[in-house]
């Protein structure tokens, strides 16, 4: 006797077994399933079968992930709109600090752009504006 796979309501939170991954149902995809991680992301199918309610802990590890894939994706608000310092043309000091920020940047290391930033300004003036 041939037992028919649970059926769930978008948005419960899901554990694939065959993945290893925790994801929010969305919806069925002819035989299979579609799950979203939770936060956002690509969607999987996944087998129905493959299937369970996540337990407590996995749902609140799988959040915590969303939540700092989120945190370090998005640079921290300043509050004050103010903007980066453009580097002075031709000025080699102002390149390095620009280079230094941009590698700060590409590797997530928001304390490391503001300290370029910093001390851009600082450079800029005094030999810019002095």
């Amino acid at each position: 006797m041939r037992t028919e796979p649970a059926t769930y309501e978008p948005g419960t939170v899901l554990y694939d077994t065959a993945a290893a991954k925790v994801g929010e149902y969305r919806g069925r995809s002819g035989a299979r399933v579609m799950l979203r991680p939770l936060g956002g992301g690509r969607e999987w199918e996944a087998e129905p079968t493959a299937l369970r309610p996540a337990t407590d802990r996995e749902r609140l590890g799988a959040s915590l992930r969303a939540a700092n894939d989120r945190t370090l994706a998005t640079p921290p608000a300043t509050g004050d709109g103010d903007r980066p310092p453009l580097p002075v043309p031709d000025c080699e000091a102002c390149a390095w600090l620009a280079d230094r920020r941009e590698t700060a940047r590409a590797a997530f290391d928001h304390s490391a752009v503001s300290d370029a930033n910093v001390l851009l300004r600082q450079h800029q003036r005094k030999e810019h504006e002095g």
